[in-house]
């Protein structure tokens, strides 16, 4: 019988003293299709939902544009009252028009409703995690990072956090909040936000990858990964996700599903201790795949 124990991949305090399991969950996949309306399954996503606080998972990341409200919903719907040791992160500053339409807004008015909004979905006093889902290039980035702190001064959110941004963008951003958490899609095959990661971990900010089971070609059969997959005895995307928990100490991957069984697919991962030759071979692998993409 696999051992399922989140807290085996250790753990980070987010802001300094939020403390979380580094392996969380990411609650974009129980919703409809194109991340529109409710899901296929309504029962098997609540099931999802309930079983995390039993696999040891006690940090969950979700966004007002995923459905819209229905992932936000759903998780209030499965969980609360939460835990005092459960965190749910949510993000605001895209809308939504349609599946997969995602468009920025980041209007400080519309940052600030949806704040609120997220408060009430979710059926909290203050939201642990507040994430800027986007910059938006349409308003000034000051105006979107004002509004932010105004949030966190307001008692609104406790921490901060941005989505798909630079090291330039954190900078500017930690003049006017405390950059508690960045997410930028991240894995072995992609690599653009290396120099990002680096600066995260340098500064104490988490990192939260999304799309973090990712491999591309490299789970091919007979590559390198997945040899490693079978020597450990484990699926390929279990390899890879073992791969970015030690890739850095600020690592807070999020991998999503709207099933039990592949969410425990992916708990079983920290399990997986990987060879620190095991590592650099991957890591390799991983940068010249992403440099010939």
């Amino acid at each position: 019988m696999p051992d399922f124990d989140a807290a085996k991949s250790g753990q980070f305090k987010i802001g300094g003293d939020l403390p979380v399991h580094r392996l969380g969950f990411g609650a974009m996949r129980i919703t409809g299709a194109g991340i529109w309306g409710e899901p296929a399954d309504h029962d098997e996503a609540i099931r999802t939902l309930k079983r995390l606080p039993q696999l040891g998972i006690n940090f969950i990341d979700t966004a007002d544009s995923y459905g819209p409200d229905v992932s936000e919903r759903l998780i209030r719907e499965a969980l609360h009252p939460y835990g005092k040791d459960f965190v749910v992160a949510t993000k605001g500053g895209l809308t939504r028009t349609g599946p997969d339409v995602w468009v920025p807004l980041g209007r400080p008015e519309y940052l600030i409703q949806q704040a609120h909004k997220s408060l009430r979905n979710l059926g909290v006093d203050r939201i642990d995690l507040w994430q800027l889902h986007r910059i938006d290039s349409k308003v000034p980035a000051a105006e979107q990072f004002d509004a932010v702190k105004s949030l966190i001064d307001g008692g609104i959110i406790r921490h901060a956090g941005l989505s798909e941004v630079s090291v330039a963008d954190i900078e500017a951003a930690s003049k006017h909040f405390k950059v508690a958490t960045v997410q930028n899609r991240y894995n072995l095959v992609e690599r653009t936000s290396e120099d990002v990661l680096d600066y995260c971990q340098k500064h104490n900010i988490g990192f939260i990858p999304w799309f973090p089971l990712a491999a591309g070609d490299l789970a091919k059969e007979g590559s390198l990964l997945d040899t490693i997959a079978k020597k450990h005895g484990a699926a390929p995307s279990q390899i890879a996700l073992a791969w970015v928990l030690k890739r850095s100490p600020v690592m807070l991957p999020i991998p999503g599903t709207g099933k039990v069984k592949h969410l425990e697919e992916n708990t079983a991962a920290v399990n997986i201790v990987l060879s620190d030759e095991e590592f650099a071979a991957l890591d390799a692998e991983g940068r010249k795949a992403f440099k010939t993409a």
